[in-house]
């Protein structure tokens, strides 16, 4: 491996490490803060914390931007001795940088394709690895001069080499290490802890999470709602949209936990849906259209709430958000929620999504998905074990008392 490639490479690992740290700290505040707003997150279509929040956010429950961090690691360490190790070690370095970056090149072309075109968010810090691991890949496999099926063999060799060299085993291990940390005491990821353990509850936040969610809802103003409680002693109010990806991602969440209050506090926690397309079809307040199915996706649903098939046709227009258009709604209402006079009711149903976007005006509400939770006001999804946290403090505290 050339100097110039070996400095090159080295570049590219230290830029892609420097960004994979950043969205492990991102990720971190995240689960660790339910009021922490990442600098990234500049609108609801280039927002770092929607995706790493996402289900593609994790995997095994292990933070992508951990297991991101520990490549861009190695691949600098591997970097360095293509410029300072014997001419038996540079000649392998590129292969094995080559090697790696094609497996990560695959895994970002899967992130990518999700976070653009399965959530339609876009993730700044997200790019900056993307284009270093194409950067790695493009150098290594240019620079790879050995036939690729020799890199087991060379391993065994190198590794004998790294073993008798102080300083490159002193490096690997202090890689090693900082890998293994990162992995036991990065704090789990909430959705997918829950989906792992059959989603029968939110893992528990940390003390420090959790002491200022608690001082979040004990000092928020709480607006009045004119949605009645029915009884309950905490009225969580949604506005959303059918075609919003962190609508969908926190209905998933959510489900398993309002599902088990629902069985240990019946009657205690009531959810109240409003509607607020996202699409200037329907929603004056709308200046582009940004989703433009989700007008007739809310017209869609309360009319299968009248065959109760509401959960079904939501389930489907969650999954299917991507290829969402009018006409699949349309064909979705009549086949899974069984709505036979769609287009005779839907002027009039229109009018009464109106009347929730007109609400949420009042409200100051300018995104979704946008909770009232006894009145406390939470722009965006939470983090489960946050909005579990909250439900478990209103019910202590009603109405925050």
């Amino acid at each position: 491996m050339s100097p110039t490639a070996a400095r090159i490479c080295l570049l590219f690992a230290l830029i892609g490490l420097g960004a994979a740290t950043t969205a492990g700290y991102i990720h971190y505040r995240i689960i660790a803060d339910p009021l922490y707003v990442s600098f990234c997150d500049v609108s609801s279509t280039f927002n770092c914390s929607q995706v790493y929040s996402s289900r593609f956010g994790s995997w095994q429950g292990v933070s992508v931007a951990v297991l991101g961090g520990i490549w861009f690691a190695v691949a600098t360490l591997l970097s360095v001795a293509g410029l300072t190790g014997r001419q038996s070690v540079r000649e392998s370095v590129p292969g094995y940088l080559f090697a790696g970056s094609t497996l990560s090149l695959a895994v970002i072309l899967y992130l990518a394709y999700a976070s653009w075109f399965i959530l339609k968010l876009v993730c700044i810090v997200c790019l900056v690895t993307y284009a270093a691991v194409i950067g790695l890949f493009i150098v290594s496999g240019a620079a790879t001069a050995i036939p690729m099926l020799t890199l087991p063999r060379r391993l065994a060799g190198d590794l004998k080499v790294l073993v008798t060299n102080p300083v490159a085993l002193v490096l690997a291990l202090v890689v090693a290490v900082g890998a293994g940390s990162a992995l036991a005491f990065f704090p789990r990821d909430g959705a997918a802890e829950a989906a792992a353990g059959g989603g029968a509850a939110a893992p528990a936040a940390n003390e420090q999470g959790a002491s200022e969610l608690e001082r979040f809802m004990a000092s928020s103003v709480r607006l009045p709602l004119v949605v009645p409680a029915e009884g309950a002693k905490v009225l969580i109010v949604k506005f959303n949209d059918y075609q919003c990806p962190a609508c969908g991602s926190s209905y998933q969440s959510y489900k398993p936990i309002l599902e088990r209050y629902a069985k240990s506090n019946p009657g205690e926690v009531r959810v109240v849906l409003k509607d607020y397309p996202l699409s200037n079809k329907c929603n004056p307040n709308m200046n582009t259209e940004l989703h433009g199915a989700a007008c007739d996706a809310a017209v869609a649903v309360r009319l299968a709430r009248a065959n109760n098939k509401a959960e079904a046709l939501e389930e489907w227009l969650y999954s299917n958000q991507p290829t969402m258009t009018p006409e699949t709604v349309r064909k979705a209402a009549r086949e899974i929620g069984g709505v036979t006079d769609f287009e005779q009711k839907y002027a009039s149903t229109l009018e009464s999504v109106k009347s929730d976007i007109a609400y949420g005006k009042q409200l100051a509400v300018r995104s979704t998905p946008t909770f009232f939770i006894n009145g406390v006001k939470v722009e965006g999804a939470m983090a489960p074990q946050f909005f579990d946290l909250a439900i478990a403090y209103e019910l202590k505290h009603p109405r925050g008392q």
